[in-house]
């Protein structure tokens, strides 16, 4: 270090007398005071050069290399080597001018006085950052306390206003609403990865979404790239009102869209698929044709591509939902009585149907609370009939008695003999899991004992078919018996027939379990014996049978068309079994409402064009040229195709006629003749 240097340290200048610690002006600021403060400007608002370092004059920039170690060194090591610094400067310029000599010392014991200095800089440094970052936790850690103990202190408060806190269930509010729709739960993809791993189920679509060309993300349906690509049909969804915390949206279709819906009909009453796979290679994501031509693949066992139509058909129904609407919090409403909302309605249950067969039972869970949420008070499509059966599947048993012990005040679901039989029987399948405590166990065993007996009071004529069902020969004492025996299940109404048939036909094979069979085997011989013994609850469960079960309203009439279980089928009524059921709208509701109506087509015999009316017998699709009141120019090649095909039919038709000569006899005859003399 040069002489220069040193003088610097000590405050020296050349030709001045030395200095004492007030002419030594260092400001020692920390670099975040020093950032808040900003550069120091001058009077004449310029900034002074060396801001920061007030008393240090420098001709050298070189000089001040370790000056600023120093500098940082002193300000960290705080107040004490604030002093220490001080009075070293002081006591070395007293000794100087004491002597009053100008000898300088010598540069060994200067060197080694500062590289101490620097060192204890260095870890004054040190020990300082160290100090920062403790007082920062200690400042975080002091707020983070204060914040627990103000929250604390407030739950007193709130506990000392509301009285002494008694432990309990918590609210039906603080809890998830029954028809509460998870968005993971709608991917089957999710149920079959807990089944067989992710490996197994995503190996082959890793590939493919790489290739993905469709940007909108949809809960309902994963989009496929072999699917045609997707533009608007002209289907919208609009929000109607909203009241009382529910929101009611209807879907609305476009113009060109009702144009579409009127040559689908048309293509219907033809009864030609073709027709509908035409009409769809000009119109890709019509829904009610692809509603449609999926039933047809469905019938000729070509179940891929029925499902594939169908998740195509939901596609096109999410892309077109408002930005309102909501799958989850089951507060959305759809009315069923507009024919442009049931779309929505029977894709969602055929795609149901699919996930069922296809071994996801909990998927299908989740749609079937989808269904009911979008309108459970009237529950068009009956899915209380359903959902059940669903969740026994899924071994949801926990949801399944939620679900009854919430709705049973308000709906009467033990009424129905889905839920009267399935609600016991999840009691006693949850009271055979090992995973919860004895007391737990054995409540849930005698909750399910009870309420089967209430089911068998109530339903006795389930009984013999359920263990026909289950290849179950009864015991003799059962079979003789007048309350279990035929005449249990002759005597029942109509309707409460179809509800059984219904419910064994669907959900039989979970009785078939030997552990199931001896629990139920107990519980009827106990039924038994009350019967015997005259217990008022058998003619009151017959007197309620005969007044509730009259007659089976539509949706339940919909829901039994829609299931295709035989067995309900055949019970049908016949002013149910004589109508038309299309399966883009089996039996409508009487109430429709209609938002635009279909024009009606001229008949041939209006006209009395007999000759038409012909054609129209060979070919349904053919139409008169006066029974185009809204074609256009446009359409005259059209027309003219037409033509040319009824001509090429009847030709066709011709050639297959053979006509006999009866004037002339068949030589096949006499030669018969002749070998018979």
């Amino acid at each position: 270090m040069s002489r220069r240097a040193l003088r610097r340290l000590r405050g020296e200048q050349r030709g001045q007398e030395p200095l004492g610690p007030s002419a030594l002006q260092f400001d020692f600021h920390d670099e975040d005071d020093a950032e808040e403060e900003g550069p120091k400007r001058g009077p004449g608002g310029r900034q002074t050069r060396g801001a920061g370092k007030e008393g240090v004059r420098v001709n050298n920039r070189f000089e001040l290399i370790n000056i600023e170690d120093l500098e940082e060194g002193l300000v960290l090591n705080g107040e004490r080597s604030d002093s220490l610094f001080t009075d070293t400067v002081v006591s070395g310029s007293k000794r100087r001018s004491q002597s009053g000599s100008a000898e300088p010392e010598k540069d060994g014991e200067v060197a080694d006085r500062t590289a101490s200095l620097e060192q204890s800089n260095m870890s004054g440094k040190l020990r300082k950052k160290k100090k920062k970052q403790k007082s920062k936790k200690n400042t975080t850690g002091e707020t983070s306390e204060n914040g627990l103990e103000d929250i604390d202190r407030i739950l007193e408060r709130i506990e000392d206003n509301s009285g002494p806190h008694h432990p309990g269930p918590p609210p039906l509010s603080s809890k998830k609403q029954v028809l509460y729709v998870e968005h993971r739960h709608l991917n089957p993809d999710t149920e079959l990865k807990r089944y067989f791993g992710a490996r197994a189920v995503l190996g082959e679509q890793r590939p493919r979404q790489r290739q993905r060309v469709y940007p909108k993300c949809t809960w309902l349906t994963t989009p496929k790239s072999t699917w045609p690509r997707y533009t608007k049909p002209g289907l919208s969804m609009r929000l109607l009102e909203s009241k009382k915390g529910l929101s009611c949206f209807a879907f609305e279709h476009s113009e060109e869209y009702q144009q579409t819906q009127h040559k689908f009909l048309a293509a219907v009453e033809s009864m030609e698929p073709n027709n509908i796979v035409v009409l769809l290679q000009t119109s890709p994501y019509h829904v009610d044709s692809l509603l449609q031509l999926s039933d047809a693949c469905r019938f000729q066992e070509d179940q891929e591509m029925a499902r594939d139509l169908i998740e195509r058909a939901l596609y096109s129904m999410e892309c077109a939902f408002h930005p309102l609407f909501s799958l989850t919090n089951g507060t959305c409403r759809l009315d069923y009585r507009r024919p442009e909302n049931r779309s929505f309605y029977l894709a969602l249950y055929k795609q149901m149907s699919f996930l069922e067969k296809r071994g996801c039972p909990r998927t299908a869970l989740e749609y079937c609370k989808l269904i009911l949420s979008l309108e459970p008070d009237e529950d068009p499509l009956c899915m209380l009939l359903l959902i059940d059966h669903l969740a026994l599947r899924a071994r949801n048993y926990e949801y399944l008695i939620r679900l009854f012990q919430e709705w049973e005040a308000h709906r009467n679901l033990s009424q129905l003999p889905n839920f009267a039989f399935s609600v016991p029987l999840a009691y006693f399948l949850l009271s055979q899991q090992a995973d919860l405590p004895d007391q737990e166990l054995s409540s849930a065993r005698e909750k399910a004992s009870l309420l089967v007996r209430q089911a068998l009071f109530m339903f006795p004529g389930a009984l013999m078919p359920l263990l026909e069902y289950c290849s179950v020969r009864p015991d003799a004492a059962v079979a003789s018996h007048c309350f279990f025996g035929p005449s249990a299940e002759i005597s029942q109404p109509p309707a409460l027939s179809q509800l059984v048939s219904l419910y064994l036909g669907r959900s039989h094979f979970l009785w078939k379990e030997p552990a199931t069979m001896s629990w139920l085997e107990e519980n009827v011989r106990e039924v038994l014996q009350a019967v015997d013994a005259g217990d008022p609850a058998v003619e009151e469960c017959e007197s309620r049978r005969k007044v509730l079960y009259q007659c089976a309203p539509r949706n339940i009439h919909r829901h039994v068309v829609l299931s295709e279980i035989k067995e309900a089928v055949a019970a049908l009524p016949p002013d149910v079994t004589t109508q038309s059921v299309m399966g883009f709208d089996p039996l409508p509701p009487l109430d429709t409402i209609y938002s635009y109506v279909r024009p009606e087509r001229l008949s041939p015999v209006s006209h009395g064009n007999t000759i038409a009316l012909f054609f129209r017998s060979l070919l349904p699709n053919y139409t008169a040229e006066g029974e185009r009141p809204e074609d256009g120019g446009a359409e005259g090649l059209d027309h003219i195709q037409g033509l040319n095909r009824l001509m090429l039919a009847v030709r066709d038709m011709m050639a297959t006629f053979h006509f006999h000569d009866l004037e002339v006899p068949r030589e096949d005859h006499a030669e018969g003749d002749g070998e018979w003399d």
